[in-house]
């Protein structure tokens, strides 16, 4: 799982390696720093030379200073590094998102992705930081400082053997205790950033209805749950510093009593003023070093939670991807065939959406295709791009099983205007130009002009120019709908969908819309999914949808005959009784 994610490290190996050895550096002279400190103070109380002492003060200074410059070249390729990671980390996981058909998405909410690529990177990339530097410092000060605290004086050096167990026990047992109300932050991160996502996405919706009240209530609830959490850890994390002190201070006055002992006894025992100070600096040191071993432990027990979200991403497997041996890199035409086609939307789902599917496209032909609620019009239709692959049966556009095609060139050739219209920030001619990178002007005002959209566009200020709001809320829903048919025909496809794309726009727009399809792309093969009968009388084929499978399919005049469910449908739209619009 680490190893993943070390992947991402890519071209920042270096500065990973050269922060090591910086801090291998920092740490073997601050060590010899209070060795060096002892003999100045011996020599001064012995009444060496001054001259001695003012060479020894400065190989101090000198030592010091280098420890300082291994320090801050330590800490600047420990940034590059971790923020080089936590880069790579993202742009793996965006295009890894990328990459996932609709299936993937559905195992995952926005608001957990959003978290995974915000709040996890960053606690990995801090945990990265904190391992290069602090996890190799403190470990190598640990045994360094120990070592040289026997070398100097054994007797003195006994203190340790007594508190650092004691330490080390009791930094355990916060972590053991602080871990559960960390991990169970995460999950409360997706819910309060899946409550802004839902009330900045639905702010309209939340002001019409005046519901700003309740959904304050409900992001105060998120939020506070993990106020509470977090709280609740940072309380026992914060035993670390009582400790830390507790056992600082007995060791401060075991060396303290023991050495002035020694000093005024001697009785033989090698011990002076220097090392009762040296070793009072590495009992500091030492004890510093357990401190930060445990914040490891708390920061890495934090950022494993991440690292498992992170690589959830990174391991998901893309359910729908390209042949493995020479893929079909062109689409003859339109033709569409379902031939016994079944879908569920997972294994354990308890039925099929879709089954029983038996239908046949011709190219250049008009299909509506109408039913109620639920009745699985746009599943069918989004497994023609292979947004979702078929469960049984099989799919052919073109005459060739759509598997078999490169996954890009089949949804080059298939332009979808889904029933939730998108549009991004940027001018109108950028937000077209997803649908063709390389589109003209001349093309651009000839595909608005077949969607109805080159009026009202012309009449604004800026005219193509003109900048749309993230999400497209400065245009209404039906200038929505017509910029986004435009923007697919702008793909010159040789399938185009429209799922209930044109609801937003009055009759009379809506057959001007139909009436340019079959003017301009007659090649083109036409499904249009709509509520309303008039928007597919004049279909080659209409096909009514009832309960994940087809009821019946053909002409306007063949269903009025022999459909009762087509011949309600009309009659409930058409009646002028005046109870219908």
């Amino acid at each position: 799982m680490i190893g993943k994610i070390l992947r991402s490290l890519r071209q920042y190996k270096l500065q990973t390696l050269l922060t090591l050895i910086f801090i291998i550096g920092e740490v073997i002279l601050e060590v010899l720093i209070p060795y060096i400190t002892s003999d100045m103070v011996n020599g001064i109380k012995n009444s060496v030379p001054l001259e001695e002492t003012m060479r020894t003060g400065g190989i101090m200074a000198l030592a010091a200073i280098i420890s300082l410059l291994c320090g801050a070249f330590a800490g600047n390729f420990s940034a590059k590094a971790s923020a080089g990671l936590a880069g790579n980390l993202r742009h793996d996981m965006f295009r890894k998102v990328q990459s996932f058909s609709f299936g993937n998405i559905d195992k995952f909410s926005t608001s957990s992705l959003v978290t995974r690529m915000t709040t996890d990177i960053t606690n990995v990339q801090n945990a990265y930081m904190m391992v290069i530097r602090t996890a190799v410092r403190a470990p190598l000060m640990l045994a360094f400082a120990i070592f040289m605290a026997f070398r100097m004086n054994a007797t003195l050096a006994v203190t340790f053997v007594i508190v650092v167990p004691v330490m080390a026990f009791g930094l355990i047992m916060i972590g053991k205790f602080a871990m559960p109300a960390f991990r169970a932050v995460f999950k409360k991160y997706d819910r309060m950033n899946e409550s802004i996502e839902e009330d900045v996405r639905g702010m309209r919706v939340v002001k019409g209805f005046a519901r700003e009240e309740y959904e304050t209530k409900k992001f105060n609830k998120a939020s506070e749950d993990i106020r509470i959490d977090f709280t609740k850890a940072e309380k026992i994390v914060s035993l670390n510093g009582p400790l830390i002190e507790l056992c600082m201070f007995f060791d401060t006055v075991f060396i303290l009593y023991i050495g002035s002992k020694l000093v005024i006894g001697s009785k033989g025992m090698d011990v002076d003023v220097g090392q009762i100070s040296a070793m009072l600096t590495y009992g500091a040191m030492i004890l510093m070093s357990l401190m930060m071993i445990s914040m490891i432990y708390v920061m890495l027990t934090m950022s494993l939670e991440s690292v498992k979200r992170i690589v959830e991403v990174l391991d998901e497997e893309p359910s729908i991807h390209n042949p493995s041996v020479n893929p079909v890199m062109e689409v003859p035409d339109g033709t569409i065939d379902f031939t016994d086609v079944a879908f569920k939307y997972s294994e354990n789902a308890p039925r099929d959406a879709l089954f029983d599917i038996d239908l046949h496209i011709n190219s250049g032909m008009t299909v509506g295709i109408l039913g109620g609620t639920g009745s699985s019009k746009t599943t069918l239709i989004q497994l023609i791009p292979r947004l979702y692959d078929v469960t049984g049966g099989e799919l052919k556009v073109g005459g060739i099983p759509v598997k078999e095609y490169d996954v890009q060139t089949l949804r080059d050739a298939v332009s979808v205007v889904l029933q939730k219209n998108e549009l991004f920030s940027g001018s109108i001619k950028e937000n077209l130009r997803w649908g063709n990178e390389s589109a003209t002007d001349e093309e651009i005002v000839t595909a608005c002009k077949i969607a109805q959209a080159d009026e009202f566009i012309s009449q604004m200020p800026d005219g193509y120019d003109t900048y749309i709001e993230q999400g497209g809320t400065n245009v209404s829903g039906g200038q929505k709908q017509r910029l986004c048919i435009a923007r697919a025909l702008l793909k010159k496809p040789k399938i185009l969908i429209l799922d209930d794309s044109t609801s937003a726009v009055d009759t009379r727009t809506d057959a001007l819309i139909r009436k340019g399809f079959r003017e301009f792309i007659p090649e083109t093969t036409k499904i249009i999914i709509a509520q309303r009968i008039a928007s597919v009388m004049d279909c080659d084929m209409i096909v009514i949808m009832d309960g994940g499978k087809i009821a019946d399919k053909g002409t306007h005049t063949e269903l009025m005959a022999r459909s009762e469910i087509y011949r309600e449908i009309y009659e409930e739209q058409t009646r002028g009784d005046g109870e219908n619009d």
